[in-house]
């Protein structure tokens, strides 16, 4: 029996535009495709870059949303593991070509033929629809009206502690204590980590310290970061302004690395013979793959760790979207279509 759809959405019709209602007529759900009803969905930076084109692949019109918690209404007729009425999350990709060496070997975030999950209709929505191989199951466990933004965020700053064994013994510091950075702390603690935040206030100090940061240092103080000369083992930056990259170079023990998840617009500048003579390193990562989202919705439901967010309905999309510029959010906004 085919299965027909029409998704009700919020989408923009161009770059920059409002959100408007709109309809998308689906055909016949794919052998391997799964279709969900959408309960929560994240708002996420990223969905405003894509919006507003920033990053000059936008695909209009654009139903985003990429931080996906839906139950389950059909599955295509090869899908035999997930069933009806099971609540799962989508992310950042909706879909994986399955046969490249590196989806082979496990790294399907990595795949050059990877949908988007905002290019191919997302989570602003009624409904969506998205390969198999690309859904985690929502545990026991974890909260799935905060679930969202783990599919993210979440997984965006959990990812190098799977890939660069970041240790229970290491030092860890986290550079922006926002939608990213307030989970990094919260994993890191649990991960068992020496964690600092640098901080720029007083008040976001408190904060930090509250999200599970042991100690701070002050960004905006050179001394300050100075005094930390040789202290860490892995710094994560989250944020998208350029910084005095070799102050913070500096900070990293001998084989430290410094690792990017928060995109910069503009090249980063610093100096070679710190990182050389130290064996230092400087890497970045997107978000990981399904398999990588499973162990970190476990180790989640585990530690009870969950996003710090705030709730809209779907129907005030707009002003979740200016809550979004305002820079006021804390931490990150979920769009709701439950009750």
């Amino acid at each position: 029996m085919s299965i027909v759809s029409t998704i009700n959405a919020y989408a923009v019709l161009e770059a920059g535009g409002p959100f408007k209602s709109y309809q998308l007529e689906l055909g016949e759900l794919g052998a391997t495709e799964v279709e969900l009803e959408i309960m929560y969905c994240g708002i996420c930076h990223s969905d405003l870059s894509m919006i507003e084109n920033e990053w000059g692949n936008g695909q209009y019109p654009m139903i985003a949303g990429h931080e996906i918690i839906g139950r389950i209404t059909a599955v295509g007729e090869q899908v035999t593991h997930l069933k009806k009425e099971t609540v799962v999350g989508l992310g950042w990709n909706s879909g994986y070509c399955k046969t490249c060496h590196t989806c082979r070997t496990g790294d399907f975030n990595l795949c050059k033929e990877a949908k988007f999950t905002i290019l191919t209709n997302g989570g602003f929505a009624d409904k969506v629809r998205a390969d198999v191989s690309s859904l985690v199951v929502i545990p026991d466990g974890v909260d799935p009206v905060s679930a969202g933004p783990l599919l993210c965020a979440g997984i965006t700053v959990f990812n190098p502690l799977v890939q660069f064994d970041v240790k229970p013994t290491d030092k860890v510091a986290v550079i922006g204590i926002g939608g990213l950075g307030h989970l990094a702390l919260k994993f890191f603690n649990a991960w068992g980590c020496e964690v600092t935040a640098f901080t720029s206030s007083e008040e976001k100090r408190k904060e930090a310290l509250s999200l599970g940061a042991h100690k701070t240092l002050n960004s905006r103080d050179p001394l300050d970061i100075e005094a930390a000369t040789t202290n860490f083992d892995f710094i994560l930056s989250t944020v998208n302004a350029n910084l005095d990259w070799d102050l913070y170079i500096q900070t990293l023990k001998p084989r430290g690395r410094l690792h990017f998840v928060g995109t910069v617009p503009n090249p980063i500048q610093f100096t070679l013979f710190p990182l050389i003579f130290f064996q230092r390193s400087i890497s970045a990562s997107p978000a990981g793959s399904p398999g990588t989202m499973e162990t970190m919705l476990e180790f989640a439901a585990h530690h009870q760790i969950r996003p710090e967010v705030e709730i809209f309905p779907m129907s005030q999309i707009e002003a979740a979207f200016e809550h979004l510029r305002s820079g006021k959010a804390r931490y990150r906004i979920v769009l709701s279509r439950e009750g």
